[in-house]
């Protein structure tokens, strides 16, 4: 039955029961990332989620052969970087056809990459903080509701100008201390 099992759980004979757990939470862990990454390489969201899907299946068939305490998320990106180019062979669908050097290229300046965004995330959660309330406010408003800027201005009777001047303020604060966390993290 290709390590199906009589439950219908794809290859779950396959890894030891104490490890399943494991698998479970770290690709819930890393799958955002693992999608980001996918898109990365073949563009599409639909045709990424495809891929992850094979993906995890492979990555579950193989669990056992993970060592533990070693990079998932790396492990992951190598399973995820060969279906995508199987999928980038078979899909005539894609438009643009990469060859095996290029996509292996993509593959790791895009594993490279976001390796590195979970220390560049902290260090603007970190900046954010140091933000007055008023400036994570207008942030807040401006980023994560979407307001127009125009309509805030309005609201509290100033200048949209004013509310641009000190959105680029701000913009210009959280960059210098993304820089100075960020060079301080090892590359």
């Amino acid at each position: 039955m290709n390590g199906d099992n009589a439950t219908g759980e794809v290859g779950s004979d396959l890894i030891p029961h104490e490890r399943r757990e494991e698998f479970v939470q770290c690709l819930e862990a890393a799958r955002s990332r693992l999608l980001r990454f996918t898109v990365s390489l073949v563009g599409s969201t639909q045709d990424a989620e495809d891929i992850v899907q094979r993906a995890s299946i492979t990555m579950w068939r193989r669990f056992s052969n993970f060592e533990q305490g070693s990079d998932f998320l790396a492990w992951a990106f190598a399973y995820a970087s060969f279906e995508a180019k199987n999928f980038s062979r078979r899909s005539s669908r894609s438009i643009v056809k990469f060859d095996d050097s290029l996509l292996a290229t993509l593959s790791a300046d895009r594993a490279a990459d976001l390796q590195h965004h979970d220390a560049r995330l902290e260090a603007l959660e970190d900046c954010m903080r140091k933000l007055d309330p008023q400036s994570r406010a207008l942030l807040e408003a401006v980023y994560t509701r979407g307001e127009e800027i125009k309509d805030l201005a309005s609201r509290e009777g100033r200048a949209t100008q004013t509310f641009y001047n000190r959105l680029n303020f701000i913009r210009r604060t959280l960059t210098d201390c993304m820089r100075g966390k960020t060079s301080q993290t090892p590359q």
